[in-house]
């Protein structure tokens, strides 16, 4: 069966939903086709006995790129933002007051006095840093060059972990990372009511009151070329939707492996180094201690948040956990241990409240690392697909703002005012 659009979306995921929102608001007819049977990629949430569970940890940084997009299209959301109180770093194994202003710089054991004064300039002058400069220098270059102390130089890495979900610092670009903490430490973060389904739901809504079609179920196994341009998508069992334009809302290997014929997508997907985490998820009947908001791992790159201490993911008196290990192909050992471990320091006794529980041992959190040798975002390739008119990619390894969330609505609203822009020269022409 043959179908006809304006544009064909790949993938259901923020970036798909947002663009195919922005497109079919222009009055363009967009068919967004997504493999899974229901939108929504890595920010689907699990609804458990009153729980929602994220596919792992997930934070909006308010004002980003993200935000402004879902302003923009209708989204409704709300939620809570971390506290500094209530937060510990772990270090060989204790757990230390984290330093978020002076009085709890001044008590906590994470520092002698030496490395507590150059906390102290560093938690002042992080905010004012130019990042710039800093794009082509990796951060495990950055962090010997700008510290002295080597606790330092782990406080800071830890913050770029929390920041990024980047525990590279050999590859990290030391310029991405700092304008990702900055924004984190300027504006700060949202933990979301409900969790990242709302965005999905509002998303899907906008796109669909737009004139969109979303056909779930539907996997492209083809893009279609015609005289060196996209034109259109050929769908698993035969169905096939011709259009002007197709956008890949998708990964880099998947977008190379729908368009054997591009060069620059298989150089993209060669390139690409997947950020990956392993999580560990828990809801629990009650918080064994319910004070406590936040771990850091210092000397091992580990992560454990309560979310529903902020936001309305749990039922009264429950507890969402998230847990992480950053880059568990790096780390080694028995990550799910790990996080175990973690869970019982943190929430001593949890296993006596567990209401329910899930691993996921390899997730990818991002799709590519925003690497120093690629120069910081310039090296991300842009929304267009050099030699192939018709075709773009959209996601958060695509276009020069942002990591994660942000890049992924920030390329979603480039690709659509490129797609609208070249049909307006069409016209024109």
């Amino acid at each position: 069966m043959r179908h006809t659009n304006d544009v064909v979306v790949i993938g259901g995921g923020l970036a798909g939903l947002a663009a195919a929102a922005y497109l079919g608001r222009a009055g363009r007819s967009v068919a967004l086709v997504e493999k899974a049977h229901a939108p929504g990629g890595r920010a689907a949430t699990q609804e458990s006995h009153g729980f929602s569970l994220n596919l792992g940890a997930h934070a909006l940084y308010r004002g980003g790129a993200a935000h402004r997009a879902l302003r923009e299209l209708g989204v409704r959301f709300s939620g809570g933002a971390p506290p500094g109180s209530g937060a510990f770093a772990l270090d060989r194994g204790v757990l230390h007051t984290m330093p978020y202003g002076a009085l709890s710089l001044l008590t906590t054991g994470l520092f002698g006095v030496a490395e507590k004064v150059e906390v102290s300039r560093v938690l002042g002058k992080l905010a004012s840093v130019d990042a710039a400069p800093l794009m082509a220098v990796p951060v495990s270059t950055w962090l010997q060059g700008a510290f002295r102390s080597p606790a330092v130089r782990r406080f800071v890495s830890m913050l770029i972990r929390l920041s990024t979900f980047c525990a590279d610092d050999a590859r990290q670009s030391a310029g991405a990372a700092l304008y990702q903490v900055q924004r984190g430490v300027r504006d700060g973060v949202l933990y979301l009511d409900g969790g990242w389904r709302t965005l999905v739901d509002g998303l899907r809504d906008a796109a669909v009151a737009a004139g969109a079609q979303i056909l779930t179920g539907a996997r492209a196994e083809q893009v279609e070329l015609q005289g060196g341009e996209a034109a259109g998508v050929t769908l698993a069992g035969g169905d096939r939707i011709r259009a002007g334009a197709v956008l890949i809302a998708a990964g880099p290997r998947a977008a190379a492996a729908l368009v054997p014929g591009s060069p620059a997508l298989a150089r993209y997907a060669e390139r690409a180094v997947p950020l990956r985490a392993a999580c560990l998820d828990v809801a629990l009947s009650r918080l064994p201690r319910p004070r406590l908001n936040l771990v850091l791992g210092m000397d091992r790159p580990l992560y454990l948040s309560v979310h529903s201490n902020v936001a309305r993911l749990a039922p009264e008196g429950g507890g969402v956990i998230h847990t992480m290990q950053y880059g568990p192909e790096r780390a080694g050992g028995d990550a799910e241990r790990a996080l175990e471990d973690l869970l019982e320091l943190g929430q001593p006794g949890y296993r006596d409240a567990l209401v329910e529980r899930r691993f996921l041992p390899s997730l990818v959190a991002s799709n590519a690392v925003v690497t120093a040798d690629g120069g910081g975002f310039a090296g991300r390739p842009g929304v267009r697909v050099p030699e192939l008119a018709g075709l773009f990619v959209a996601g958060d390894w695509v276009g020069p703002e942002g990591m994660l969330a942000d890049a992924s609505l920030a390329s979603a609203r480039a690709a659509a005012e490129a797609i609208l822009a070249r049909r307006a020269l069409e016209h024109a022409a």
